[in-house]
Parts: structure tokens; C-alpha cells; sequence
């Protein structure tokens, strides 16, 4: 049965680099959103409250209870309810309109516009959405935004940090007015804790830094991460192809001798995204050839090895797809065990 396969250490290491940076374990967020980017929501909340990680970041309410005796601090990203929850969860406010939408006594995260043009309210809401969560009875625990641009090599990165800057202080400015505690502040993923020569966050979200990537463009600082998932197939059948026997669908792999050839079970109904000799020869770690296209269930090698690692780092994958890191890692079907060693 294919597996995939968590490296604790590795996973310990990268939360040490991060930590060598910001000095403070408090102050280090994890993104557990998507199934912790395909490596198993609690396989690696565990792994983060073993490290002391008291802080977690999720998408919905549903991955946010499911953690929720690991962390005494859940940020939840995009999802309003209108009924209450734990004290330890903080809602975020993408819109004006999500106020409206949330049950009085709730503490909530504002999300401001410094740039992306994606999610959160503009500066000039600001002072309105302040007042209006305090009328609406929410408790504002937290006041942040998303930068753009912190892995590409451009001014973009700290004209948007400028803008927090700002309205770090316009908040300050409010809250004194409205007579309300000071929110906790935070900006910063995964590339921008690295351009930063000091973090003044209150906290930062890291995400696939934790799972060792850093997808900073050339000739920004790359941190020494080392990846945590492997993905690895068990063998189903072996084939004894014959000088000229063509392989699956399409018939795209031509055998140039005699040769054995095993299917695996892993396919791209399991997250392994489609290959074709279009994207280029893709080799296993241990140097293992795919051959023809990827199936839905299944996939061929120029090997008769019992279990194969299809994959230990995802870079070169990412580069076949003309993609990302992330994309290649949450494609992982979440019915693939994952194993911690």
C-alpha cells in the first residue's frame, strides 16, 4: 500500500531554523491549513505540539476542532460562523460584510488590503470595521495581511510593508479612542520572515518552510530546509517486456530491449499529478525510470523492487509541471496513510 512518509527530524529542523531567526518559539504560527499542505493535518499538528508550537493557522472551523486540544491559539483563515466557539479560535474578518456574520463575544482577526488586492478590508475601512467590531460585541484579538511579492527580488515586498506599518499605528490610534486592548499584529509567511533583518511581528504564519521549501526566487537567501514527506509505492505486478512492447495508454514508452517493468499503486487519482514524455523524463531517487504516462491508480517503473520512493523532495517535480511546491504537495490524496518515523 503506498505510503507517505513523515521525517520527524527533518520536520524539528526546519522549526529550528525558523526559531534561529525569530529566537521565540511563542511567536511561530504553524500552517496546518489543507491538510497541512498534503502531509496530514494531525500527524503534523502533533509533531508541532511535541516541538512546543502553541500557535496554529487552518482554512475552516472542522480542521480547527480537529486540532484543537494541540494548540492554545487557532487563527481560521476563511470561514465566518454564526454561532460560538472555543475561546482558543480567532475568526478572521476578510470583508466589511463578515461582521455581520459572526456571533457576538467571538474573537476575530481583521485582515486589511495592503496590496494584494486579494482578501481584507482597504485602509480607509479601517476605522469603520474597528468600530463596528467593537459595537458587534467580537473581541478584536488580532489585525494582519499577506504580502504578495516576499519571494520575488523586487521593492514590492516593503512598499507593503510600509503600508502595515501605517496602519499598525492608525490601529494603535483607534483602539486608544475606542477605549479596546491592542490586537496582535502579523504579516509575515514563510519567504518574508527570511528578508526581514528583524521580525517586529507579534507573531508570524510560517507554512512550507515547515515542510522544507522556501520558493525564493534567485538571488534572495535560501534557508538550509530539508523536506518532510517522501512518497512511497508498493509494487502490484511485474511485466517481462520484450524488445519493442509498448507501455499503456498511448503506448508512449517503447522498450529498446528486453526488459522488466512493474506497476505501482500510486496514480494521479491519488494526487500524483499526470506525467507524459511532454514534461520531460521524470527518475525516482533511486534512479528508477517512469515509463509512459501516469495512470489513475497506477504508474510503470524500469524496476521489480518491492516498495519504491517516488518521491523524497518535490522541487524537481515542481519544475516537469512548470509549477510550485505547494501545488505539488496538497494534491496528495489525503486516503494515503501517513507514517511518522
Amino acid at each position: 500500500m503506498a505510503k507517505i512518509i513523515l521525517n520527524k527530524l527533518n520536520y524539528f529542523h526546519n522549526l529550528d531554523t525558523i526559531n534561529q531567526k525569530l529566537n521565540n518559539t511563542d511567536k511561530i504560527a504553524v500552517v496546518l491549513k489543507d491538510n497541512a499542505y498534503g502531509h496530514g493535518l494531525m500527524q503534523i499538528a502533533k509533531l508541532a505540539n511535541e516541538y512546543g508550537i502553541k500557535k496554529a493557522v487552518v482554512r475552516t472551523i472542522k480542521e480547527a476542532e480537529e486540532i484543537s486540544h494541540l494548540f492554545d491559539y487557532i487563527l481560521v483563515l476563511a470561514e465566518t460562523i454564526n454561532q460560538s466557539c472555543s475561546h482558543t479560535f480567532h475568526i478572521a474578518i476578510n470583508s466589511l460584510q463578515d461582521i455581520n456574520n459572526i456571533c457576538k463575544n467571538t474573537n476575530v482577526h481583521l485582515k486589511i488590503d495592503t496590496g494584494m488586492h486579494r482578501n481584507g478590508i482597504t485602509i480607509e475601512e479601517l476605522e469603520e470595521a474597528i468600530y463596528r467590531i467593537s459595537k458587534a460585541n467580537l473581541n478584536l484579538t488580532g489585525v494582519f495581511t499577506h504580502y504578495r511579492s516576499s519571494d520575488v527580488l523586487s521593492s514590492e515586498f516593503f512598499w507593503q510593508q510600509t503600508n502595515f506599518n501605517n496602519i499598525k499605528n492608525e490601529v494603535k490610534t483607534i483602539c486608544e479612542k475606542l477605549s479596546l486592548s491592542l490586537p496582535h499584529f502579523h504579516s509575515l509567511n514563510s519567504s518574508g520572515i527570511f528578508r526581514c533583518e528583524k521580525v517586529d511581528d507579534d507573531f508570524v504564519r510560517i507554512g512550507i518552510a515547515c515542510y522544507g521549501y522556501c520558493d525564493n526566487k534567485f538571488p534572495l537567501y535560501e534557508p538550509k530546509l530539508k523536506p518532510v514527506a517522501s512518497l512511497v509505492a508498493t509494487r502490484l505486478s511485474t511485466t517481462h517486456l520484450k524488445k519493442g512492447n509498448r507501455i499503456g495508454y498511448g503506448g508512449e514508452f517503447e522498450a529498446s530491449q528486453d526488459m522488466a517493468s512493474s506497476t505501482y499503486d500510486i496514480g494521479y487519482g491519488d494526487g500524483f499529478l499526470r506525467l507524459t514524455p511532454n514534461h520531460g523524463q521524470y527518475i525516482t531517487p533511486k534512479g528508477f525510470t517512469l515509463l509512459g504516462k501516469v495512470s489513475m491508480d497506477s504508474l510503470s517503473l524500469d524496476t521489480n523492487e518491492e516498495e519504491v520512493v517516488i518521491f523524497d523532495d518535490v522541487n524537481h517535480l515542481a519544475q516537469l509541471h512548470r509549477t510550485i511546491t505547494y501545488e505539488i504537495l496538497t494534491s496528495l490524496s489525503s486516503q494515503i496513510k501517513r507514517v511518522i518515523e
